[in-house]
């Protein structure tokens, strides 16, 4: 599953640039040039990252920030804030209010990628060559492993397509419909997939409290 990123800024030039670049590099990409739009979409749809200009022409980025951050469904969505402002003042603003990071403009689409990319895998939305952290464990999905240490974590290959379905939706609820067509890919009853994470849970020790159960919907995973 390809990271999205939604990107508000209201420089139309500037915003279509980032857009298209972010998905020639692999990611999902939208873009709002205020304040409103993006809070109309993130209500129907919670990305992986924000990309947030201070200075829009209907709300700042702060108040946009403080909106995320105390809206359940998107406080552990992580915010690189995006602007011409590089004041102290205004750096320390942005990350009491939860940033994640800053960049200043004029700036490189490269220096960008790669803030961006180290922010997803500091929050557990972007792997580094198949490999998930989470807590102590270290995922490794290309040879199917977990492991705290040296020690192996023996996970069925249904419990393991769980986890990295989790991992990859970090965050974020997935709905047990999802899991069983993701995972499953056949007709099962609901109570089968609370089964396998009940399991995961059990095995995966200290970590599978971060598996989360989201009355009405399914289960996420968070730290």
């Amino acid at each position: 599953m390809r990271p999205k990123v939604f990107v508000v800024e209201d420089d139309i030039d500037l915003l279509e640039t980032v857009v298209h670049y972010l998905e020639e590099e692999g990611f999902q990409a939208e873009g709002f040039r205020d304040g409103s739009s993006f809070i109309r979409r993130i209500r129907d749809d919670v990305p992986h990252l924000v990309l947030l200009d201070v200075m829009l022409p209907d709300h700042d980025g702060f108040s946009l920030a403080r909106y995320l951050k105390t809206n359940p469904a998107t406080k552990s969505v992580p915010i690189v804030f995006i602007t011409v402002k590089g004041m102290e003042d205004d750096r320390l603003k942005g990350f009491e209010l939860g940033a994640d990071d800053y960049i200043t403009k004029p700036f490189s689409l490269r220096e960008l990628l790669a803030r961006i990319r180290a922010v997803l895998r500091r929050s557990g939305h972007l792997k580094s060559e198949g490999i998930y952290q989470l807590g102590e464990l270290q995922i490794d999905t290309q040879k199917m492993e977990v492991r705290r240490g040296k020690e192996k974590i023996y996970l069925t290959p249904t419990e393991f397509k769980i986890l990295e379905c989790l991992l990859e939706n970090y965050g974020r609820p997935v709905s047990r419909e999802y899991l069983i067509e993701a995972v499953l890919k056949k007709d099962v009853y609901d109570r089968t997939i609370d089964v396998h994470v009940k399991n995961l849970r059990e095995k995966l020790g200290k970590e599978g409290q971060a598996i989360r159960t989201v009355r009405g919907i399914g289960y996420k995973i968070e730290l």
